[in-house]
């Protein structure tokens, strides 16, 4: 095994790379089926939603988190283990609402667009916005509705990349129709 990792070096490293390339693949093939970026981000933004319910139930089995008592707890478990444990990456959490129910990530680089170059005449796709379906998902999951959308990207030219979560409602867990 130790002579594997010295020929093909960290698995993980090669894993986030085949990662990254098999995502574009993904982008490429909606643009062909889809030819507008409007629905190439909707598909996006399902695909991820689909994601995130699921991988919320690996997420809490792996992280042993508990619930979190408010929006700025929810963030920072969102940035320090959720992005840290699936992307190796760790947002800063910032730009906090007076009100306190909505916040920015900001991803100084963005696994997902490595090795990335938006075409030309694509500048309203949004690359990455899977990872907006994948939180939206995950946390309707644990009772929390929230709008999640890219306000920066550096795909399109910005230093940084910012996606903004806003904090809607909590969500009432629902009992099926006549089982109450």
């Amino acid at each position: 095994m130790s002579r594997q990792a010295g020929r093909f070096g960290d698995p993980r490293k090669v894993s986030a790379e085949l990662f990254t390339l098999t995502y574009g693949s993904l982008i490429a093939q909606l643009m062909k089926d889809y030819e507008n970026d409007v629905e190439v981000n909707k598909q996006l933004d399902k695909m991820g939603y689909n994601i995130g319910i699921r991988l919320i139930e690996d997420f809490l089995a792996r992280s042993n988190v508990g619930r979190c008592h408010d929006f700025r707890e929810t963030a920072d478990v969102i940035a320090k283990v959720g992005f840290k444990m699936f992307l190796g990456i760790t947002p800063a959490v910032t730009n906090w609402s007076p009100a306190g129910d909505e916040f920015s990530l900001i991803l100084e680089n963005n696994p997902l667009t490595d090795f990335v170059e938006l075409p030309e005449g694509h500048s309203s796709l949004s690359y990455s916005n899977m990872l907006c379906g994948v939180l939206r998902g995950a946390l309707e999951m644990v009772q929390m509705d929230v709008d999640v959308r890219f306000v920066q990207d550096q795909l399109k030219g910005d230093n940084i990349t910012e996606i903004r979560l806003k904090f809607i409602k909590r969500l009432e867990d629902a009992v099926p129709a006549g089982e109450d």
